[in-house]
């Protein structure tokens, strides 16, 4: 390396990043998470992402409908790529997060929580008193992501989400605000 490079190595060695990307990589990895409204040419995007993630993903048109019907669409970048979206409802005083999804290369890296962060402070900002949910019980991670972000579980959907013996039914949550 040129004398002139390590100069610059040195000035931009950032020594509190360097700890962080060595012991919680996933704090550093949301740090460069960029959230913006979804636009239009995000749909398909955003659709790939779910097909990749869900065994039974929402229509392409659902989100779509989302979209044009103004709910509260963002979208999670990581480096220029679309990494993950949450859509949100708001009216009536309260708050449905309809959908979170984080790229499968992506998850477990924060980013859930990011997108989560955001539409709560959506739903804040807007003023309701309360944020819904559901989730599969069969997906622990997601549960446990609600649950420390002060979620609780307020009731239960009977075969609510399609699945692959039938019907599997919905844990409702909800965040007061």
């Amino acid at each position: 390396m040129s004398f002139v490079g390590r100069i610059r190595q040195l000035l931009l060695y950032d020594a509190e990043r360097d700890f962080y990307l060595k012991h919680f990589p996933s704090l550093v990895e949301q740090s460069d998470c960029i959230l913006r409204p979804m636009v239009r040419s995000d749909i398909p995007l955003v659709h790939a992402i779910e097909r990749l993630a869900y065994e039974f993903p929402w229509e392409l048109e659902t989100f779509r409908s989302c979209y044009r019907v103004g709910y509260h669409c963002w979208i999670a970048e990581k480096a220029k790529e679309v990494v993950g979206y949450g859509i949100l409802t708001i009216g009536a005083g309260e708050s449905h997060v309809l959908n979170l999804c984080v790229s499968p290369t992506h998850q477990g890296s924060g980013f859930g929580r990011v997108i989560l962060t955001k539409l709560i402070a959506e739903a804040s900002r807007a003023k309701v008193e309360c944020v819904f949910l559901e989730v599969r019980p069969s997906n622990p991670k997601a549960i446990q992501l609600y649950q420390s972000a002060g979620f609780n579980e307020i009731g239960l959907r009977k075969d609510y989400y399609p699945a692959k013996a039938g019907r599997e039914d919905a844990l409702v949550m909800a965040l007061a605000l």
